[in-house]
């Protein structure tokens, strides 16, 4: 079982005298800071801000760093040192791309979007149709918010599609879609799969080489790191593409997708990310290789969120003022937890927030899922995000403050 009172000594928001007695339900919109990532980033601004890769010390350290992170989080990742990309955030990771698959395609071919997307791995891909790139909509159950594979096999059926884009959860219908069956899927049709893992990698990093995907995405302010956006994107998928940075950096991978230079303090501080990894990995017992290690804490923390999560579900499911986006069962979802109260949800969290819940009311940038949920994104939802980190009191403080508020 994961000790969360371990878990909860890594994070200095924890201790802080401002936020006790609050209890942080936004987590999709960005996770507290574990003491690594900011330890590291504290060091490199006062002993390595300097140019990086210079041959003279505190250049040379900071350049190592730089490196290291990128080894460590690929190595968890379980790709290859140079498939893993940093840049300012996933939205423009994916714009870069989608320019480059903008050069790539060409007129007659199609790709495959859904509409229970987060916009940023949506919007690029639909812009595309103004190139002449057929756009073909992989989209969701209006009651459920759910996507049906035979729905995408009838898509890709004629062989036309050279790319499928998805999510690995949703931001506010929160499933878990399999993304080694939908790869596997777009695969013998011959495209190529991107999938936004940005409301899922918070709740465990994922071992995207055995997933499959050419390229996942994530942001590292949502794995507890600094904020950047973070690509994996594989080899072949890699090179095939244009590339999109300076003339002279086309044969290196990790910069083919950075056409401006990346912040090297947070890409040298996201080794935090993979020192809190080991932490929690050496503290549980969990040994093995880098990947292994990462399994085992991502196994370590869905089950502790899984477990918070069904009496959350259960409480919602049986209220008849709201509506529950979304499974009802904790095991097949992410703890990003949605509901309609047909009402300003901006309001609700106003309320929320007397009650010592940081929560959030909005639409997120999830507009075409909500419109095809048929939530008016004006009022837009009430989100509860929380992950590991993330405790039963603070689970049954939130249930109480519902019930004052609503």
């Amino acid at each position: 079982m994961l000790d969360i009172d371990f878990v909860r000594r890594q994070f200095p928001a924890f201790s802080e005298p401002s936020l006790q007695g609050q209890a942080f339900f936004e987590n999709a919109g960005g996770s507290y800071t574990c003491a690594p990532v900011i330890d590291r980033l504290t060091r490199f601004y006062h002993q390595r801000k300097v140019q990086p890769y210079a041959p003279y010390a505190a250049a040379e350290a900071a350049g190592a760093e730089m490196d290291e992170a990128r080894e460590r989080l690929a190595a968890i990742l379980g790709v290859e040192f140079d498939e893993l990309s940093f840049g300012p955030s996933t939205t423009q990771n994916t714009f870069v791309l989608a320019n480059a698959v903008r050069c790539w395609l060409t007129p007659g071919e199609a790709i495959v979007v859904t509409n229970q997307d987060h916009e940023a791995n949506s919007g690029p891909w639909r812009r595309l149709a103004d190139e002449g790139i057929e756009v073909r909509e992989w989209r969701i159950d209006a009651e459920t918010g759910a996507l049906d594979p035979t729905d995408l096999d009838v898509l890709l059926e004629d062989g036309n599609v050279r790319l499928v884009c998805f999510p690995h959860c949703s931001n506010v219908v929160g499933e878990i879609n399999d993304v080694t069956a939908i790869t596997a899927l777009a695969h013998a049709a011959g495209a190529f799969v991107v999938v936004d893992g940005v409301s899922y990698a918070p709740h465990g990093l994922p071992d995207v080489g055995n997933l499959g995907p050419d390229v996942y995405l994530f942001s590292s302010y949502k794995t507890y790191g600094p904020h950047q956006g973070v690509m994996v994107i594989r080899r072949q998928f890699g090179f095939e593409l244009p590339n999109q940075a300076h003339f002279f950096n086309g044969d290196t991978l990790y910069k083919r997708f950075t056409p401006a230079g990346p912040d090297h303090a947070q890409v040298a501080a996201s080794a935090g990310m993979a020192d809190y990894i080991d932490a929690l990995a050496a503290h549980h017992g969990i040994g093995g290789s880098a990947v292994e290690r990462g399994a085992g804490v991502h196994d370590l923390m869905r089950a502790h969120e899984v477990e918070l999560m069904q009496p959350l579900l259960d409480h919602l499911a049986a209220r008849n003022d709201l509506r529950l986006l979304g499974p009802r069962d904790a095991e097949r979802r992410a703890p990003t937890i949605a509901v309609d109260l047909g009402r300003s949800a901006e309001d609700a969290a106003r309320e929320l927030a007397r009650h010592g819940i940081m929560a959030g009311g909005g639409d997120f940038y999830a507009v075409r899922p909500l419109e095809a949920l048929g939530v008016n994104p004006d009022q837009g939802v009430l989100r509860l995000s929380f992950v590991h980190y993330t405790s039963k009191a603070e689970v049954d403080q939130l249930i109480g403050a519902l019930d004052a508020t609503l």
